[in-house]
C-alpha cells in the first residue's frame, strides 16, 4: 500500500506543479467555459484526458510509441491554444449545450500528446519490465485525476468570484481567462527549441 502513495503523489505533483504549468493552463482552458451545473459533462471531459495521458505512458512503457521531445514540447502548448482559440471564438455561444463527442475526442488526442511529454520521465522512474509498470501506471492516473480535479474546482471558484463579487459576465471570463492563457502560451511556442533546428 506504501507503493501506492508514492505513485498517486507523483501524478498529483505532475499536475499541480507550478514550475511545469502546462497541464495546469490546459484544464483552466478546458474549464473555463463550463458553470458547476455542467460538472458531470466536465467530468466526462477531465477522465478522457486522464485515458489519453495514461494510453500514451502505457504505450512508451511497451515501446511501442516514442516521439523526439522538442516535438512533443511543440505539440503541447499547441493544444492549449487551440483550447484556448476556440474558447475564444465559441464564447457565449450555446454551442456547450451539444454531446462531448467532438471535443471528447480532441481532449483525448491532447491528453495523449500531455502524456508523451512525461513518458521518458515516467519510465526512468520505473527502470524494468513493462509489465512492472502497470500498477504504478494506474496509480499514478488516479493522482492525475484526483489533481485535475481540483484545478477544475479552482476555476469553478475563480469563476464564481469574478462573476459575483467583479461582475464579469460569463463571456468575459471566458475571453479574459482564454486570452490571458493565449497570451502565456504564444512565448512558449516562438522560444521552442525546435525552431532554432
Amino acid at each position: 500500500m506504501p507503493d501506492f502513495w508514492i505513485f498517486y503523489k507523483v501524478g498529483l505533483n505532475h499536475v499541480l506543479d507550478l514550475h511545469g504549468y502546462d497541464h495546469l493552463l490546459f484544464l483552466t482552458v478546458l474549464t473555463a467555459p463550463y458553470i458547476l451545473k455542467d460538472w458531470k459533462r466536465l467530468l466526462v471531459l477531465v477522465s478522457i484526458f486522464t485515458l489519453g495521458h495514461t494510453i500514451s505512458l502505457f504505450l512508451s512503457a511497451f515501446n511501442i510509441i516514442k516521439l523526439q521531445s522538442d516535438i512533443v514540447e511543440l505539440l503541447i502548448p499547441i493544444t492549449i491554444f487551440i483550447t484556448a482559440f476556440y474558447n475564444l471564438i465559441t464564447a457565449g455561444k450555446t454551442s456547450k449545450k451539444e454531446s462531448v463527442s467532438f471535443i471528447g475526442v480532441v481532449t483525448l488526442l491532447f491528453g495523449i500528446i500531455h502524456g508523451l511529454g512525461f513518458s521518458n520521465y515516467f519510465n526512468s522512474l520505473l527502470p524494468g519490465k513493462p509489465s512492472e509498470k502497470l500498477a504504478p501506471l494506474l496509480e499514478f492516473a488516479l493522482g492525475i485525476e484526483s489533481a485535475q480535479i481540483i484545478v477544475v474546482l479552482a476555476v469553478f471558484v475563480l469563476s464564481f468570484i469574478v462573476q459575483t463579487l467583479f461582475k464579469f459576465n460569463r463571456r468575459d471570463f471566458i475571453l479574459i481567462l482564454s486570452s490571458f492563457v493565449i497570451g502565456v502560451v504564444v512565448p512558449l511556442l516562438i522560444n521552442n527549441p525546435i525552431w532554432g533546428k
